[in-house]
This record gives C-alpha cells, sequence and structure tokens, in this order.
C-alpha cells in the first residue's frame, strides 16, 4: 500500500471517529443531549433504520471520496467534506419534497374534515374520518398525535394546541390552532364547518400562490443551475486545450485555493438562489 493511499484510508477513519464521538456514549448528565442534525429529515423521509446505519452510510461515502482523491489532482480535504456532506444534502432534499407534498395533502384532509362535519359528525369525528382517508403520513401525523391525546383524557383544544407546537410546518399549525380556537370557543358542527372551510379556502391559496412563484422562477432556477454545471464543464475543457491553464490549476495554488473558492461559490450561488424562492414563498 502507497503511502498516498495510507494517509487517505487514515484521514477518512479520522473523519469517520469524529462523526460517531457524539454517539460513542451518553451524556453524563440528563440535561445534556446531543440531537442528530439530521433527525428530523430523516424521519420525515421515513428512514426506519438506526442511526448508526446512517452514519455508517456517512463513512462509506468519506472512504469513497478518499479513494477517489488518490486517482485525481484535486485535494483531499475537498472530497472528505462533499463524502460528509453528500448524505445530509440527499436526505433533507427528498424529505423537503415529502414536507411539499404533505402540505397539499393537509388541504384535502380538511375538505374531508369539513364535509364530514357538514354530514353531521362530531369534531373528533370528523378527523377521525379524514385522517383514515389520508394516506399522507406527514398531514395526519400532527392530527392523529392531537386524537391520541384526547383519547387519553386530555381536552381537544389542549391536544390540538400542544400538537400545533410540536407541527414543523407553519400551515399544520395554523389549521391546529385555529381548531383548537372554535373548540374553545364551543361552536356548533354548523359553525365549525365553515371554520374549517376557511382554513382549508386559505391553505389552497397559498397552495396556488406557492405554484405561481415556482412556475416564475422555474426559469431563472434552471439558468442558475445550468450555470453552475457550464462553469466547471469549461475549466475542464480549457485545461485540456491550454496546457499553462493545465499547470497553473495542477499546482498547489490552484488545487488548494482556485478550484476549492471556485466550488464554494458556486454552492452559495445556488444555494442563496433556492433561498431567494423559498423567502418569496413564504
Amino acid at each position: 500500500m502507497s503511502g498516498a493511499v495510507a494517509g487517505a484510508l487514515a484521514a477518512a477513519l479520522a473523519v469517520s471517529c469524529a462523526v460517531f464521538a457524539p454517539f460513542a456514549r451518553p451524556p453524563a448528565s440528563p440535561a445534556v443531549r446531543v440531537g442528530h442534525p439530521d433527525r428530523g429529515a430523516l424521519d420525515d423521509a421515513n428512514w426506519r433504520r438506526p442511526l448508526w446505519q446512517w452514519e455508517s452510510l456517512r463513512a462509506g461515502c468519506i472512504g469513497a471520496g478518499a479513494m477517489l482523491s488518490v486517482a485525481t489532482p484535486l485535494p483531499l480535504v475537498g472530497f472528505l467534506v462533499a463524502g460528509a456532506l453528500a448524505p445530509s444534502l440527499i436526505v433533507r432534499s427528498r424529505a423537503a419534497a415529502v414536507r411539499w407534498r404533505a402540505r397539499l395533502a393537509t388541504t384535502h384532509l380538511l375538505r374531508a374534515t369539513e364535509a364530514a362535519l357538514r354530514s353531521g359528525a362530531s369534531l373528533p369525528e370528523a378527523l377521525r374520518r379524514a385522517c383514515g382517508g389520508s394516506t399522507d403520513r406527514l398531514a395526519r401525523r400532527p392530527f392523529v398525535e392531537a386524537l391520541r391525546a384526547f383519547d387519553l383524557g386530555a381536552p381537544l383544544d389542549q391536544a390540538l394546541r400542544t400538537s400545533a407546537h410540536r407541527a414543523a410546518d407553519p400551515r399544520a399549525r395554523i389549521a391546529l390552532e385555529t381548531l383548537a380556537m372554535g373548540i374553545a370557543s364551543r361552536l356548533p358542527y354548523d359553525r365549525a364547518g365553515i371554520l374549517v372551510a376557511a382554513v382549508a379556502d386559505r391553505l389552497a391559496f397559498e397552495e396556488r400562490l406557492d405554484e405561481e412563484i415556482r412556475a416564475r422562477t422555474a426559469g431563472v432556477r434552471s439558468q442558475v443551475v445550468l450555470l453552475a454545471l457550464v462553469v466547471p464543464a469549461l475549466a475542464a475543457y480549457l485545461a485540456l486545450t491550454v496546457p499553462s491553464l493545465a499547470a497553473t490549476l495542477g499546482q498547489p495554488i490552484g488545487r488548494f485555493v482556485l478550484i476549492p473558492v471556485a466550488a464554494v461559490l458556486e454552492v452559495i450561488g445556488v444555494l442563496a438562489s433556492r433561498r431567494a424562492v423559498d423567502g418569496a414563498r413564504r
């Protein structure tokens, strides 16, 4: 085994040990708890395996990056960072898509609740029917938690407020708090149906607004991603056709300064464009 391969494996092992260190033993004090940064995204993406398997997958990506750095002139640190961040970026992107589908399903759940209320069912029974007819796990989860607390003896309005505080989606939080206020006001079934319909109409309006913003910004976002892909391809083409540029990029200043800075700037540009769109949608 060459020295470069041994150094790459040692660096990958060191990064893996640093990742596993917070989970090696429980905290000494029960007041100090170390939460996994990807726990929420993994739960939303329906990851049902232990966290150590997820970190083993991350360690495998880091090791693959270390092996790849041996065959390329690019710096080892860049591959290690990319291997460590790639699983988190993928699972967070997938979780965001799942949350988006849950937002749409929440509106349908409220429509089903409204229909059950107008047919004469009580609010708990209407929520049970709507949750039973919904196939989206994230959409029905806060309502199921509130109904479970209600079955255990908690007041329904208090259970809905508690579930609203735990909900990550602001739309679901608004719906739960509105239902809690309606229950606290002791509205009759027909008025409760009107209240649920108003909440569903608001969520539907926000969905249409989000879709319009996404449609208007789709071209800009595609151009940003396309430019992010064109620049490295152009740099590779120039490196192959211009020997002096290839020699500059092969030197330490190119490997450790120019290429990493260019990659960081491209990532910042893509993230900034996505954040601007998300800010407009909020």
